[in-house]
Formats: C-alpha cells, sequence, structure tokens
C-alpha cells in the first residue's frame, strides 16, 4: 500500500518542484493521487478477494490523506519562512522593458516567500539606461541576452512585456538559451490572477490562454452559501460560551447595550446593519472627529492605535477580535460571508475609484485575506489588492485556508487596535 501510493504521487507529479511551494495544484495532486490508490486498492482486494483488514485500510486513508496534506502544508510555511530569511533562493535576471521590468520586480521584492532573488535587467538596446526606475540594475541589452546569461549565470531567465517584438524573436531566444543551464519562464500580461484560472490550450501552435471568469455566480455560490451556513452554524454552537461571557463583561462594565450595529455597504453596495460586540463608550461616533487618525488622506480606512473610546473590556475583545463573532448572525441571514472583503462604511465607498468598487463584487466577509495579511497595518493600495485578489479567485479550498490563516492571525493579534 505504502509503495503504491508513493508510486501515484510520482506519477501524477506531486513531487514535481514547479508545483511545490506556491498554488493549490499540489494539494490537488496530493489529494488526486491518494484517492486514486485508496480506489485500486479497494476495488482491487475486492476482486481478488485480497482478506485486506477494512479497519487498516479505512484507518490508512481517513488519517492518512489529511496528515499528508497537513505534511505538505508545515512544509511549505517551513519553505516560504526560509524565502523570508534570505535562504534557498533562486537567481533571476528579468528580460523585457524598463517598465514591464520594474512592474514584476516589484511583486517579486514584495512577495519574498516566493523565494526570488532578482540578480538585474536585460533591456532592449534602445533604452540605453544602467538602471531602471524601480532600481533594477541593467546588465545589458537584449541583443546580447545568450552571452549575459552564460556570464551571470542565473537559475531562472523570465522574460516579461517588451523582450521580443515577435514569435520568432522569443522562439530563436529559447534556442540561444538553451546551452545557458537556466530555466526559462514568461509573464502574461496577468497579475494577481490564480493558477487554477488559467488554462493553455495549444491550437496549431499557438499557446492560447484560457482565463476563466471568476467563480461569483451559479453553482459555485450556492457551493460557498452552503459553506457559509454550515460553518457560521457549527461556529455559533462552539462559540456561545464565549459570546456570553463577552455579553455579560460588555454589560457589566458601564450599562450600555451589548451590541452595536452599524451601517455597512454589502454586495453590489446594498447597505445592511453590521453586528459587533461594543468595544468602545456610549456615543463614540459623536466624538470620532476628536481621535487623530494615523492613515494618511489617500487611505480609505480610519485607524488609530491607542484610541482613548475603546474601554477596557473592549480593548481585549478587539485584540482577539471577539467582538466580530455575532457577525455570524449576519452570515446565516445572508447580508455576509464567513469569508470576504472586508464590509466597508458608505462614505469610504464613496471615495472608492472605479476599480476599487470591485471588491462590491461579493458579500464581505468576516475575515478575509486582508485581516490574515496585517489588517491595519496594510497599505491602502495592498488592503484594495488583496480584496481584489480574492474576488477574482475565490475557491472552497482557499476558503478554507484563509479560515486556518485566521486563527493565527487572531491569536498574534497584529494590526488588531
Amino acid at each position: 500500500m505504502a509503495l503504491a501510493w508513493l508510486t501515484t504521487l510520482l506519477a501524477v507529479g506531486a513531487y514535481d518542484p514547479t508545483t511545490m511551494g506556491a498554488g493549490t495544484t499540489e494539494y490537488r495532486r496530493v489529494l488526486t493521487a491518494s484517492t486514486m490508490t485508496a480506489g485500486v486498492i479497494g476495488v482491487g482486494s475486492y476482486l481478488l478477494q485480497y482478506p485486506l483488514s477494512r479497519g487498516l485500510f479505512f484507518l490508512t486513508f481517513l488519517v492518512g490523506i489529511p496528515l499528508l496534506l497537513a505534511s505538505r502544508y508545515v512544509l511549505r510555511r517551513l519553505l516560504h519562512r526560509t524565502h523570508e530569511r534570505g535562504r534557498l533562493l533562486q537567481s533571476v535576471v528579468l528580460v523585457g522593458a524598463p517598465a514591464q521590468v520594474d512592474e514584476v520586480a516589484r511583486v517579486l521584492r514584495r512577495e519574498k516567500w516566493l523565494g526570488y532573488d532578482i540578480m538585474g535587467a536585460i533591456v532592449p538596446p534602445a533604452e540605453g539606461i544602467s538602471m531602471t526606475t524601480g532600481g533594477v540594475p541593467v546588465l545589458g541589452s537584449t541583443t546580447r541576452t545568450d552571452v549575459l546569461a552564460r556570464e551571470w549565470d542565473p537559475d531562472i531567465i523570465l522574460f516579461v512585456g517588451g523582450a521580443v517584438n515577435s514569435a520568432q524573436e522569443m522562439r530563436r531566444a529559447a534556442w540561444s538559451l538553451e546551452s545557458s543551464g537556466a530555466r526559462i519562464m514568461l509573464v502574461p500580461s496577468l497579475t494577481d490572477v490564480a493558477s487554477d484560472r488559467i488554462q493553455v490550450r495549444p491550437a496549431a501552435g499557438l499557446p492560447l490562454m484560457e482565463l476563466q471568469g471568476p467563480a461569483t455566480n451559479g453553482t459555485p455560490h450556492v457551493l460557498k452559501r452552503a459553506f457559509d451556513l454550515v460553518g457560521a452554524s457549527a461556529i455559533l454552537v462552539l462559540a456561545s460560551p464565549v459570546l456570553a461571557a463577552t455579553a455579560l463583561a460588555v454589560k457589566l462594565h458601564d450599562g450600555g447595550p451589548v451590541l452595536y450595529r452599524q451601517t455597512r455597504s454589502g454586495r453590489d453596495g446594498r447597505p445592511f446593519g453590521c453586528l459587533k460586540f461594543r468595544s468602545m463608550v456610549v456615543g463614540a461616533d459623536q466624538v470620532v472627529n476628536t481621535v487623530k487618525n494615523q492613515h494618511s488622506e489617500e487611505h480609505v480606512l480610519f485607524k488609530s492605535k491607542d484610541d482613548p473610546r475603546i474601554t477596557p473590556p473592549g480593548r481585549f475583545i478587539r485584540r482577539f477580535s471577539i467582538d466580530e463573532l455575532p457577525q455570524l448572525f449576519n452570515v446565516l441571514e445572508g447580508s455576509m460571508s464567513l469569508v470576504g472583503p472586508r464590509p466597508p462604511l458608505p462614505s469610504e465607498v464613496a471615495r472608492y475609484t472605479a476599480d476599487v468598487h470591485r471588491r462590491l463584487a461579493v458579500r464581505p466577509g468576516m475575515t478575509g485575506l486582508w485581516q490574515v495579511s496585517g489588517r491595519s497595518d496594510l497599505s491602502w493600495d495592498d488592503t484594495v489588492r488583496l480584496d481584489l485578489y480574492y474576488v477574482d479567485n475565490w475557491s472552497v479550498l482557499r476558503d478554507v485556508s484563509i479560515l486556518v490563516r485566521t486563527i493565527h492571525a487572531v491569536l498574534s493579534s497584529r494590526g488588531a487596535y
């Protein structure tokens, strides 16, 4: 059984280094290989009338598959931490126009966990610069890409926009780089798109790239709603002692109302009453102008790390996000989701640009990429980028991953004020 399992994992590409460390492909392949192995062994034992212990069979796969997925997750986190410390990096040379080089370099520098170390850039000869605007040193011109690749010996040659003028030039460049030993990678004119939305369809020698639409309607939408109902109901039951204790603490502190209802903008901008445990003094909205906003004027969100309006029990429940637990009732009624973009105030929506309005295409969530990535410590651009990425690339597996990461974010209390 162990040998068959390992062989199937190898056959489906679960050990392929190009899929390990990022994306959901690795997990899908592990799950596919594991279920295939269980199916073949179960059916084979039945057909051959082999007396395989049912207890051993079910214990092996019912326990083994979750443990295998969990071990992959732990190894991935260790690898990301190693990359963030500047170890086990892959050297990269970017080839293309300076503007596109800077755009890709900005992403690679921001996402250090990917493990890419930028050595420099190779730009078209007409540019005549020694460094791009974004601070990437220029190693030479695209007329000498093959010579520079052998001279600098990078692990990866990454072609971005403006590197070549035709498919013929790209093919010649690939031919000339064969002897360099570097892996050749291409960056399409797409950013913040999950790999499971992209499918390459070869047609007459043309690698056509199909970009599938976001899963915000139809069957995926029904699936997400079912996931929300089951998840919110289960959390409510498990968290009921915490809800009762928090309500009692808030009431006993100053005798004010336990819950605070605030108008927020939901899906498609529809207003709804967002519930929270009251963490501030009664009438806190009337004195908001007296509190200093630590964010810049360009930042839409309000931030005050030492807000004097917060009560002692409010400071504790905010630190561990307990004040947001009543939003489970919003999830049950359908105005919110367990996972999604942060529910904005109508005053914030009024300041949105056209692109930012995309955040309102789905129900807001109790948690999301924004919450598990730093919350109030993030810049406005990063907040928007994470929320738009979620809107365009939602999946049940991604929701489960965010919910797991939420536990760590809550315990660390990063960005919770």
